[in-house]
């Protein structure tokens, strides 16, 4: 979710850079940043911490100012339109999610298909880039269409939105469809190497709004 349909992730660039400037200390290149996107918050922020050897937490970012990325909200109504079934994955623990979009409505009828990085049923040591959390939103989805009796969905039918490179490959040990939309300036510091990376089923895009719906048939 975050850094795919909503800003969290310039939020956090400029949140630490803050916090870094106090030490006189410049905030990360592209290049090690991309270690960091799509893990659980309290990794990135340890990862950050080791990486300027430093003892002390950084502020509280600034999460309640996220916004729906450019493209993501007409893509929401327009799958939700359509009568595709969606489910909402993200790294963070459940009330990290409830701060960064308290704020917005978009995600509200989603709220019986979210899974957040501290749902009990992923292992510890089963986050990205392993897919259980994958599974976890399939099964909210099947788990609803057993109800109403529907056919249930194969994760090969699936769809997954991706920003960051751990998602990217969770997303291919799940065998799902995924559309990488990486940020325009990890794209630059990965330097062409996006495209090794893109898994099989996948594709890459600059922006949600470029996503056509057509191609999938609908």
């Amino acid at each position: 979710m975050g850094g795919t349909l909503i800003n969290t992730g310039d939020i956090y660039t400029e949140a630490s850079a803050i916090v870094l400037a106090k030490y006189a200390l410049h905030f990360l290149s592209w290049n090690i940043k991309l270690d960091f996107q799509g893990r659980p918050r309290l990794d990135a922020t340890r990862r950050l911490l080791a990486h300027y050897n430093l003892d002390v937490p950084p502020e509280q970012f600034a999460q309640e100012t996220a916004e729906l990325l450019d493209g993501a909200l007409k893509l929401l109504h327009a799958l939700k339109d359509k009568g595709v079934p969606i489910a909402l994955r993200t790294s963070s623990a459940k009330d990290k999610y409830h701060m960064k979009t308290a704020h917005l409505s978009s995600f509200d009828f989603l709220e019986h298909h979210i899974v957040t990085g501290d749902d009990s049923r992923i292992a510890l040591g089963r986050g990205k880039p392993e897919p259980d959390i994958w599974y976890l939103c399939l099964e909210s989805i099947n788990e609803e269409h057993r109800a109403q009796v529907l056919d249930c969905t194969a994760m090969e039918e699936c769809l997954i939105f991706e920003d960051g490179i751990p998602g990217v490959i969770s997303t291919k040990n799940s065998n799902a469809h995924v559309t990488w939309v990486p940020h325009p300036e990890a794209v630059v510091a990965m330097n062409g190497k996006q495209h090794e990376m893109l898994p099989e089923r996948g594709k890459l895009l600059a922006s949600l709004r470029d996503f056509d719906l057509a191609k999938y048939g609908l």
